[in-house]
């Protein structure tokens, strides 16, 4: 406890920058856009199937973008494009208030996500892995704070203020705060940038092969093809398990306050694994976490099919947060373990593309399934053997690599 105290007080600064920076990235994710899903569908007119389809379309287009200028964060210092990103972010909300039209709409919701869903997390994640070397998993865990902190504070507050103020109004709130607080706080944190700094100058932390591998050398690798799948899996089934509340409510016989227990139920088993998950890393290697990653979440969402009573659905959500904490905690650590940190912002950044995408297609798929007769609860079945499937599989990815690590082999 006393070592975990005196980390948090040395790096307190840089600490609560990657915390900011998931913090404020709400505002661009899912859960909090849908709090305003029936009023933007009022004013614009739009159906439950277009609205669904244009949101796809915006955030395939800021996964496409973030593939394309993820390596932002290897060129710019952090300490200049945090603030701009933010910056860029609230005109996204600026706009999101005033839209009149629909191609304006999506032209807002496109950048809602490449900077909430995409570029904020981005850049918190690579600060983490190329600020720090043996204690990267734990400086990653508390980074990852921010979205449960979130997750807590700003729901309700939004339903109120939407209640009290409009929902226009809430979204020139939300410019505000990221404009006159989260910009200038992160510019007056990185006026004096860590060390290792905090753009791809340093070469004190190679990967395998004791060499800084690039975006191509990564895709040639076996390794990086072989973890595609289990890169989508969580972003996808974390993201259409709460789309779809409403569908579970009705199947179920449910009500949505009723379930809203689970919620806080998934926050805190997130962030106990978020930390024990950091810990493990930085003891035994973040690859080692590999096989491990799934296996909650396959028997977390597998509970929900054959779930008759809400407290099920509490379970379900508590032991699939199991794995939404590893998951953003491992993926932060691994990345500069196994590729080193000089092109670590472009390799993160084809990571950061494969979770987005996950988010757009999963809401897409799941839908049509619904559609065609196949009720949500029956699909968990499937996800669940899915996700033990992969497991499985991740335990020779993770010898392999271990292997490779230990002998700097290629």
């Amino acid at each position: 406890m006393q070592n975990a105290l005196q980390f948090l007080k040395t790096n307190l600064r840089w600490l609560g920058v990657g915390f900011l920076l998931t913090f404020a990235s709400a505002f661009g994710q899912t859960w909090f856009i849908s709090l305003f899903a029936g009023d933007i569908k009022a004013v614009h007119g739009l159906s439950d199937g277009a609205w669904g389809s244009l949101y796809t379309v915006a955030t395939l287009a800021s996964a496409a973008l973030m593939f394309w200028r993820g390596s932002l964060a290897d060129i710019v210092p952090l300490s200049r494009l945090a603030p701009a990103m933010t910056l860029v972010f609230a005109l996204a909300a600026v706009l999101m208030a005033t839209a009149q039209s629909v191609w304006l709409l999506g032209l807002t919701l496109f950048l809602l996500r490449f900077c909430g869903q995409g570029m904020l997390i981005h850049m918190a994640m690579t600060a983490m892995g190329r600020w720090f070397e043996a204690t990267r998993g734990r400086a990653v865990a508390f980074a990852n704070l921010g979205h449960p902190a979130s997750e807590v504070v700003i729901p309700l507050l939004t339903v109120l203020l939407i209640a009290s103020i409009g929902w226009r109004t809430t979204w020139l709130g939300v410019a505000l705060v990221l404009a006159l607080v989260v910009a200038p706080v992160l510019w007056t944190s990185l006026r004096h940038e860590r060390t290792p700094q905090g753009m791809a100058h340093s070469d004190s932390m190679t990967g395998l092969g004791a060499r800084h591998w690039n975006r191509t050398d990564a895709l040639r690798h076996w390794f990086f093809p072989a973890l595609v799948p289990v890169l989508l899996t969580p972003g996808f089934i974390g993201t259409v398990v709460f789309f779809h509340q409403v569908h579970i409510a009705e199947v179920k016989g449910w009500t949505l306050a009723q379930m809203a227990p689970g919620y806080s139920a998934f926050a805190s088993l997130t962030v106990a694994a978020s930390f024990l998950s950091g810990w493990a890393a930085d003891r035994f290697g973040p690859h080692r976490l590999l096989p491990l990653l799934l296996v909650p979440m396959g028997v977390g969402v597998a509970l929900i099919g054959p779930a008759e009573n809400v407290v099920m659905w509490y379970v379900a959500l508590a032991i699939v947060g199991l794995t939404q904490g590893m998951a953003s905690t491992l993926w932060g650590g691994l990345f500069p373990a196994v590729y080193g940190t000089r092109h670590l912002g472009a390799i993160r950044s084809l990571g950061t593309t494969i979770i987005v995408l996950s988010t757009a297609i999963g809401p897409g798929i799941t839908g049509m399934l619904i559609d065609a007769g196949i009720d949500f609860p029956a699909q968990t079945l499937a996800m669940g053997l899915w996700c033990l499937t992969l497991a499985a599989g991740s335990i020779w990815m993770a010898r392999r690599l271990n292997s490779e690590l230990a002998q700097g082999a290629l």
